[in-house]
């Protein structure tokens, strides 16, 4: 698909996406004004749901290249989706050489690349070890990370549901509301000298962090004042 089409179909899918997520979900999104609006940009997420791309996605002011496990491509329909969109396909198990270099192509030509560095969904809802290979990227690029965080997902939509709970926006909020919180951007060279330990730890907090945030910016019910 010829990089104008893509772009289109893109902007077609997010417009859906908007009012499907806002109707369905009562989707709030703050922090897009953080994300730099050209150059090479690096969104670390944490994940909740099947939905993520598309939630953090929306929070974004720009085209996302989503890092993918090769493993969702079994399915046909899924894969040719993947593909229109300009996913970065990486081994299931982590980033292999191939993978990491096409992860870096992407940034070196400026493009904005999202990662859900916990490697799969949360079986808890609670933020899960990073994997070490992303300590890899972060050595290697010079590209500012973006922290963001997703709170509701898991109560929406986790892995052990066959089917998705709805918070509608026209209707009382319930605790499957979802929103999305953006982080600053990070200089990736504040990690050179840290050990791998100590740099997914700083970068787990930052997620976490913006979780938190995400969690304050959701659609809740009221108290109840007590008489």
């Amino acid at each position: 698909m010829p990089p104008w089409l893509a772009d289109r179909w893109w902007d077609l899918g997010k417009v859906v996406c908007f009012y499907t997520m806002t109707g369905l979900f009562s989707l709030r999104t703050a922090g897009g004004q953080h994300v730099p609006r050209s150059g090479p940009v690096l969104v670390l997420s944490n994940h909740q749901t099947f939905l993520d791309p598309a939630l953090v996605g929306l929070a974004i002011p720009r085209y996302v290249r989503w890092v993918a496990r090769q493993t969702l491509r079994k399915n046909r329909w899924l894969s040719r989706l993947i593909d229109s969109l300009r996913a970065i396909p990486i081994d299931h198990r982590g980033f292999s050489r191939e993978g990491l270099q096409a992860t870096l192509t992407a940034l070196d030509e400026g493009a904005c690349v999202g990662m859900f560095p916990e490697g799969e969904r949360t079986y808890t809802g609670n933020l899960e070890l990073f994997k070490p290979g992303i300590s890899l990227l972060i050595k290697r690029t010079k590209a500012p990370i973006i922290p963001a965080g997703i709170a509701g997902g898991y109560a929406a939509f986790s892995r052990y549901r066959k089917f998705p709970r709805f918070a509608p926006l026209f209707l009382p909020p319930t605790d499957a509301t979802i929103a999305v919180s953006v982080g600053k951007p990070i200089d990736p060279a504040k990690y050179e000298k840290m050990s791998r330990e100590e740099m997914l730890e700083d970068l787990r907090s930052a997620v976490r962090v913006e979780m938190e945030k995400a969690e304050r910016l959701r659609r809740k019910r009221k108290a109840s004042v007590a008489a």
